[in-house]
């Protein structure tokens, strides 16, 4: 059969078929909807969003080691938090088949950064694969983890945001029988205390000339022969690139990007008059092939950054041939279209957090999530954000070495199961006196609304346990922990001055339901009296999508748009704002 697929619908059409018994992950983009597809297959497997990727890591390897075939997903940071089991895991090696699938993000379309995963492959000495499109993204699936068994090893699978989300068609197939499940001890090989880690840190070398010899014959790569004038050298969506805007090129399309196949790419240099790599972000191929000695050209007409286009190929093409890129040229603006930066959604509970912490001005370490758009103007509340749960680990510091001002670290609640609870053990332990701030809108709203341990439910739909924030806090040792409603302003603004005023370390939890996921308003609309607004600009301070104001006359509050959070009637100095009666179904 043959359907019309995204990657990542394919990536977990790809698990089925190949006999899967666990996929297990972290949410994030643009890696999120794998997961999401696969639990359409729950009947025949297991899939589990894990509280962080480096748990999810374990998991998967606790599956492969008793002879079960596993996929574990994650976005490129995702892999920064897993590194610790990865590289020991390398040298162990993988029972039942283990694919890693991480989702890389070249541009930051909606990452803290710009990473090239393909970069674990020489560092942990285990195969890189890389599909151009949701047919390849299906079968890579199947071809790494049979790859993964024959060689013992984990294989990467290296997605990037136009594979994961671009569709095209694919040939569907049955589903393999799952292996048989039964782990046999062989503590040599899996426990890696240093007498037994060093032998197998010499069998991670032989394997890896094993898997050298794999790349030249492996299937997915291919050369193909056309004009010899120029020969590139591609993978992934480069190559897809590559095909529109050079389509009589010789091409070498690695489907294995690392090991690098020697001798196959000193047959195409041979072979063309000129060698061209075209690889986005790090220049690891045109490095390799430097370094046996071939002369080639990359950098030096694609850029390192950013995510390539067929217009930066076509440009690329223009200098190969030393001529003028025709390429169109970019509509300009207009002069007068109004600014459109992101903002939280109309209802957010976030913006009554963030409109109660301006109040007092105190240093906001952030973090990762919905809320890191309260760095933006108008609420311009967040100093720094770094990485997932870094917000609390940051205020310690910052606090400990005398700041003057009170020092805030805010997370939310997915991301405190993630990473934050170990950072808020350390402020405790070590005497911090920082307030932690905890924006529990009850799911992992940014990556599209999936569950964490604090939800009570679980990917594959069951009713679990609700992991409690305030008990986890307390038992880590936190004596002032206290829950409010950030849609009372008065309320949340009195909390936050106290707790910034404490001399210990607190833990506020500011806990209110997603509109979005709740799918139904915070309350009743509301409107504006423009006989009793004088304009001051309050309401429109809260930074809400609902309010339209423009300067030189009174805001109003565009109804398709309120959620009747009430935080703007709590602004204003005028009690000019109030319940509309007008009916408006919004939601």
């Amino acid at each position: 059969m043959r359907e019309l697929m995204s990657g990542n619908q394919a990536i977990a059409r790809g698990a089925w078929e190949a006999g899967v018994a666990l996929a297990v992950g972290y949410p994030g983009t643009p890696s999120t909807e794998i997961l999401e597809n696969i639990v359409a297959f729950k009947d025949d497997l297991i899939c589990e969003w894990a509280p962080n990727e480096k748990v999810a890591f374990e998991v998967a390897v606790g599956a492969s080691f008793a002879g079960a075939r596993t996929i574990v997903t994650m976005k490129h940071v995702g892999l920064n938090v897993a590194a610790d089991p990865l590289m020991t895991f390398a040298m162990s090696g993988a029972v039942g088949g283990m694919v890693i699938v991480v989702a890389d993000d070249p541009g930051m379309h909606s990452s803290q950064n710009e990473q090239d995963s393909r970069n674990w492959g020489p560092f942990a000495k285990i195969p890189v694969l890389e599909p151009s499109d949701s047919q390849e993204a299906k079968d890579f699936i199947r071809y790494g983890l049979e790859l993964s068994e024959k060689f013992e090893t984990p294989v990467i699978v290296r997605t990037l945001t136009r594979i994961s989300h671009s569709r095209s068609i694919v040939e569907t197939g049955e589903r393999t029988a799952p292996n048989p499940v039964g782990f046999r001890k062989d503590p040599p090989r899996y426990v890696a205390i240093p007498a037994w880690a060093r032998k197998m840190r010499v069998k991670v070398e032989q394997r890896l000339y094993r898997l050298i010899s794999e790349a030249e014959h492996s299937p997915i790569n291919r050369i193909e022969m056309r004009d010899k004038k120029f020969g590139i050298i591609a993978s992934s969506a480069a190559y897809q690139y590559v095909r529109e805007a050079m389509p009589e090129v010789s091409t070498l399309k690695l489907g294995m990007s690392y090991p690098y196949p020697e001798e196959m790419i000193k047959k195409f240099a041979a072979s063309v008059e000129e060698l061209v790599i075209i690889e986005e972000l790090d220049a690891l191929v045109e490095t390799y092939v430097k370094s046996l000695g071939i002369k080639c050209r990359g950098r030096d007409i694609v850029p390192g950054i950013g995510e390539f286009s067929p217009a930066i190929l076509t440009e690329a093409r223009a200098k190969l041939e030393d001529v003028k890129a025709d390429t169109p040229k970019p509509v300009k603006e207009s002069a007068d279209l109004p600014m459109r930066p992101p903002v939280l959604c109309a209802g957010c509970p976030h913006r009554g957090t963030y409109a109660a912490l301006k109040k007092f001005n105190p240093v906001v370490m952030g973090d990762i999530g919905c809320y890191s758009l309260g760095t933006l103007p108008p609420l311009s509340s967040l100093d720094s954000i770094l990485c997932m749960g870094g917000s609390i680990g940051m205020a310690h510091g910052m606090q400990r070495v005398g700041e003057e001002k009170p020092v805030v670290g805010i997370l939310g609640d997915s991301t405190f199961f993630h990473s934050g609870i170990t950072g808020i053990i350390n402020t405790v332990y070590n005497k911090g006196l920082s307030t932690i701030v905890v924006v529990d809108n009850r799911i992992t709203a940014m990556t599209g609304h999936q569950h964490h341990p604090g939800t009570g439910q679980t990917l594959m739909g069951e009713q679990t346990v609700e992991a409690s924030i305030e008990d986890i806090a307390r038992a880590c040792g936190v004596k002032r922990v206290r829950t409010l409603n950030p849609y009372n302003l008065k309320q949340t603004e009195a909390a936050i001055k106290e707790e910034i005023e404490a001399k210990e370390a607190s833990l506020v939890v500011l806990k209110a339901v997603c509109p979005l996921y709740a799918r139904k308003p915070v309350g009743t609309i509301h409107k504006i009296d423009e006989e009793k607004c004088i304009a001051c600009g309050a309401c429109v301070k809260i930074g809400c999508p609902a309010i339209e104001y423009k300067k030189g006359s009174k805001p109003k509050i565009n109804p398709l748009l309120c959620s009747g959070c009430s935080l703007c009637a709590q602004k204003c100095p005028k009690n000019a704002i109030s319940v509309c009666d007008e009916v408006v179904q919004n939601f």
